[in-house]
């Protein structure tokens, strides 16, 4: 099911560059989180991720659990 991104406010991180290019998401009705390639495809594929994934992932981000040593 292709979600309805019609009025998607697509944001990018506050660490993005000023170029632009970027990893864009955007908060959809119904609590997913929609994410887009703003450099390669801004037209292009979307990933959805549920809400409670979504915010999973980010708070590892911030914590970093990716973070290569």
């Amino acid at each position: 099911m292709t979600p309805d991104l019609t009025g998607a406010h697509w944001f990018k991180s506050s660490r993005s560059h000023a170029s632009g290019e970027c990893v864009e998401a955007a908060h959809l009705p119904g609590g997913q989180v929609a994410v887009r390639d703003s450099k390669q495809a801004p037209d292009g594929p979307i990933l959805l991720f549920p809400g409670p994934a979504w915010d999973t992932f980010t708070t590892a981000l911030r914590a970093g659990t990716f973070d290569q040593s």
